[in-house]
């Protein structure tokens, strides 16, 4: 087999997890994936993937290749696409990851605009927060809060942002505003999952003066869109993203409390820690119909947040 069927095999079997899924994807018998598979490690002298009976996982040299093989069959797709359709046509699929809140009331409106000036690329918008691999999730286009440690990935600030505490009037009527970060332990609080931990330890700044609050969470969820929505009824005080409730806040619905105090789930006092950024694997080549849509996305997301 030559070594482009080999890295569109190798591709298939990370996304799918297996040898098997891979297979039927490719309509190849599981005998026939693994011989091609030690075939491909005995070539380059090196393990690619740990394997058990119900999963693989990438070596370090593994991961080298994957991330090569992305690349060079990305590329591939765009140059046929250049040489089939033309310079200025533009398709393929363009896969995207967001956070609830920020997907629906942003991003989609912003994809909706791009595919109706480019009917042939195809958007897959994911809505969640729980990408912990950029690199092997297969997205193009990461768009998250916080900051990034790996370096091998470029990070481009979307929009700055900052968090708020907000309730509802109504509960603030009913339970009393909060004056300082202690009171908090007298007040329901909406509380995020992420990874199954409790983000139920508050972090302020005030001036120099730092300090946590262990608040007493009155509901969970691992969806900031579900803690906005209890908020919005009136079930406590949550911790969010400016972005996430602007809305909200400028038509009364939400008001911000605590204000003289940055706040965070982290112990993190950089004000960069609570921007929303872009996140994207470096290429020399990036296919066009990406760069297209980046460009658009930087374009258009601070003319929606303004509205």
């Amino acid at each position: 087999m030559d070594k482009f069927s080999d890295m569109a095999m190798f591709v298939s079997i990370v996304k799918h997890q297996g040898l098997a899924a891979a297979g039927r994807e490719l309509g190849l018998s599981p005998a026939t994936m693994t011989a091609r598979l030690q075939a491909l490690e005995e070539r380059y002298g090196v393990k690619l993937l740990n394997r058990s009976t119900r999963h693989v996982s990438l070596t370090d040299s593994g991961e080298l290749y994957y991330k090569a093989c992305i690349d060079i069959l990305d590329n591939v797709d765009e140059v046929e696409n250049l040489i089939q359709n033309g310079v200025k046509e533009v398709k393929g699929s363009l896969k995207i990851v967001a956070p609830k809140d920020i997907g629906k009331q942003y991003i989609l409106p912003i994809l909706n605009e791009f595919s109706e000036l480019y009917p042939d690329v195809v958007p897959y918008l994911y809505l969640n927060d729980h990408i912990s691999n950029i690199a092997e999730s297969g997205m193009d286009i990461v768009i998250r809060y916080g900051e990034l440690a790996d370096s091998s990935l470029i990070l481009r600030r979307l929009s700055p942002s900052r968090r708020v505490l907000c309730a509802s009037p109504e509960y603030l009527a009913k339970h009393g505003t909060p004056l300082k970060p202690q009171d908090l332990v007298n007040h329901d609080c909406l509380v995020m999952l992420s990874s199954n931990e409790e983000l139920k330890t508050w972090h302020f700044q005030e001036q120099d003066k730092k300090r946590s609050i262990t608040v007493v969470p009155k509901r969970f969820s691992d969806d900031g869109e579900v803690i906005r929505r209890w908020a919005l009824e009136g079930a406590g005080i949550a911790l969010k993203s400016i972005l996430d409730v602007q809305a909200d806040i400028n038509n009364l619905r939400l008001v911000t409390v605590l204000n003289g105090y940055m706040k965070n789930f982290n112990t993190s006092t950089s004000v960069s820690s609570a921007d929303l950024n872009v996140v994207y694997i470096s290429k020399k080549y990036q296919p066009k119909r990406i760069r297209l849509f980046l460009d658009f996305l930087f374009e258009r997301f601070n003319d929606l947040v303004e509205k």
